[in-house]
């Protein structure tokens, strides 16, 4: 279960610091920049971007979570959607060919939008577990709204009540208990360490909050009639927050996608299906070089 160890790098895109990893393959083919979900930071990506073998894998940390600071503007989605194309840029200087972006979950929406926004920054596009379902709408509104008054309250508490609520360790662990669909007990207790290690490296709570907005407000469905470049959606049929039936629909409205559904996993691919990902993913991207 042990991912590959990456290497420390950094980037400046804009003026601002961007921490990120790169797992080495040696290989001169184009690398795969890797977006993140929310609460996590790039450990999230570790087992998918070390079972790619065949080209390097960068998986960097997004503004507010792990070692990236927030934007001095804010964390809007056009905020988030300038510094990604500003870090593809970035990579494309830096490796001398231009990445094949991935984002995961809160990643896919943030992903989706710059490549409709901004075509050459994604001439390709690979999504996993994609944010299909409109999250204030739906059976899902109340839990949504819920949620939402988490958030606002974590960030309007006095800093330590505030920062203690959002960092919970018995709240994260139940929001681990209901996205693990597992029953490998190993690999649960696995998921919970991840998330209790990782789940809590946000910046501060106002940029959490901030964040969280974005990820309900937005899904991939809104764009999909501009996401005209090959495509690569990868997820899972038991995802409770991204229903299956919803990522169908999606899929069916692509102009050039290729599908991979994974039997018996919901929204943790990352964690539950790493090896499987990991080789839809160099699979699809053999050839692009």
């Amino acid at each position: 279960m042990s991912p590959s160890a990456p290497t420390r790098t950094n980037f400046t895109v804009d003026g601002h610091p961007t921490a990120a990893w790169v797992h080495s393959s040696g290989s001169s083919a184009r690398p795969v920049l890797m977006v993140h979900g929310f609460r996590g930071d790039h450990h999230g990506m570790d087992l998918i971007a070390g079972a790619i073998r065949d080209r390097d894998v960068i998986v960097g940390d997004l503004p507010g979570f792990g070692l990236t600071p927030p934007l001095a503007s804010g964390l809007s989605l056009d905020a988030y959607c300038d510094h990604l194309a500003g870090l593809v840029a970035e990579v494309t200087r830096r490796w001398q060919a231009a990445p094949i972006v991935l984002g995961h979950s809160f990643g896919s929406i943030l992903v989706a939008h710059m490549a409709a926004r901004q075509p050459s920054t994604a001439p390709e596009l690979i999504l996993i577990n994609p944010i299909t379902t409109p999250a204030l709408e739906g059976s899902a509104k109340v839990l949504t709204a819920l949620t939402r008054l988490y958030y606002g309250l974590g960030a309007r508490l006095p800093e330590t009540i505030g920062h203690q609520l959002l960092a919970n360790p018995v709240i994260v662990r139940a929001m681990s208990e209901v996205m693990a669909t597992t029953r490998d007990r190993g690999l649960r207790r696995y998921i919970h360490d991840q998330h209790a290690r990782h789940f809590s490296t946000f910046s501060d709570r106002t940029s959490l909050a901030e964040a969280f907005d974005v990820s309900v407000a937005h899904t991939v469905t809104e764009v999909a009639g501009q996401l005209s470049m090959p495509m690569l959606v990868i997820a899972g049929d038991k995802d409770a927050i991204a229903p299956i039936a919803a990522t169908r629909r999606f899929v069916s409205d692509l102009a050039d996608a290729k599908f991979v559904e994974l039997s018996g996993v919901g929204h943790l691919v990352h964690y539950e299906r790493p090896d499987a990902a990991a080789s839809a993913i160099m699979d699809f991207c053999r050839g692009r070089d």
